[in-house]
């Protein structure tokens, strides 16, 4: 069987409840846009996906993929993965939005992820200090930060059971040896809940869309024996380089061009030593202190170093 017919499959699956579409239908709809239009097919997927949504009038949440793993916390790496959950509710936050339900914190021995229970999923509350088995949540991720959410499809089942939650805090001292692609001045998409970094003007799930500014820094750091992925939000880059959301979008209208942020970014923190502390999600640490080092600096061979991971 073909990866595509697969992953067509898959997605049937998902709506033969919803649509009057057979595999092949949409399987049509995958091969045109890899084969014809060179899409990859994780993006193709999510299109095709979105497609159906919108004719079923469905919300991502209203579907499963059909079967969920039990995951730890530090195994969450990637967005819209679907996984079963045993976690300990460290901490209830005020949610920001009617559409939500229940925010917080969620910890196991592994570490701490964010939950988001939508009103709409009509769940049972779930209580500080109580360890729940969640089956069927899907994983997202905004700037290097992962979450899950709670949605119509999950099962909440509260457990008689204590569980310790492992500490995910990271310090980093090293080079700043690089500065990866979706670097600088980006545009997210506006949609409400909805974090994805919009590729030449489309998200993934909600096709061509305006997008919002955004600022950020995807940073390698070598500390002499391993490289590690940094995410500086708009926040952290600003406090790092002095350059705020609303100069860099001067910025790029004076050059009408977004790349000269990324430009700038570059010249003032590669090579530059660092101890970074905060907290890990998946393979990203997120910075949330940040202190410049004395240490000896030699351009060429950090680029050389940089280049060849």
């Amino acid at each position: 069987m073909s990866d595509l017919r697969q992953h067509a499959e898959d997605i049937h699956a998902q709506f033969s409840d919803h649509v009057d579409a057979t595999v092949d239908d949409v399987q049509d709809r995958l091969h045109t846009l890899v084969e014809e239009y060179k899409v990859p097919v994780d993006e193709a997927r999510r299109s095709v996906t979105t497609h159906y949504l919108d004719e079923a009038g469905l919300e991502r949440e209203d579907i499963s993929s059909g079967s969920s793993e039990q995951a730890k916390i530090e195994e969450v790496d990637e967005p819209e993965q679907w996984i079963d959950l045993t976690a300990k509710v460290i901490e209830l936050w005020e949610p920001r939005s009617d559409s939500v339900a229940q925010v917080g914190l969620l910890g196991d021995p592994t570490g701490t992820i964010k939950f988001t229970k939508w009103a709409k999923s009509d769940l049972p509350s779930l209580d500080e200090g109580g360890v729940y088995e969640l089956r069927n949540v899907v994983t997202d991720e905004y700037q290097g930060r992962y979450s899950v959410k709670l949605n119509s499809t999950t099962v909440i089942e509260e457990l008689d059971d204590d569980i310790e939650v492992g500490d995910d805090t990271s310090e980093i001292e090293g080079a700043l040896v690089d500065m990866q692609s979706g670097s600088g001045l980006i545009k997210r998409c506006p949609e409400e809940g909805c974090t994805y970094v919009l590729q030449n003007g489309r998200c993934p799930d909600h096709g061509e869309v305006e997008g919002e500014f955004d600022l950020r820094i995807k940073g390698v750091v070598d500390d002499g024996l391993d490289a590690h992925e940094v995410i500086f939000d708009a926040e952290a880059t600003e406090a790092l380089t002095g350059i705020g959301l609303e100069e860099a979008k001067d910025m790029a209208m004076d050059a009408l061009d977004t790349t000269v942020v990324a430009d700038e970014i570059r010249e003032q923190i590669v090579g530059t030593y660092y101890r970074i502390e905060g907290p890990t999600f998946g393979r990203y640490v997120l910075a949330d202190d940040v202190t410049e080092l004395d240490g000896p600096v030699d351009g060429e061979q950090l680029l050389i170093k940089a280049r060849s991971m």
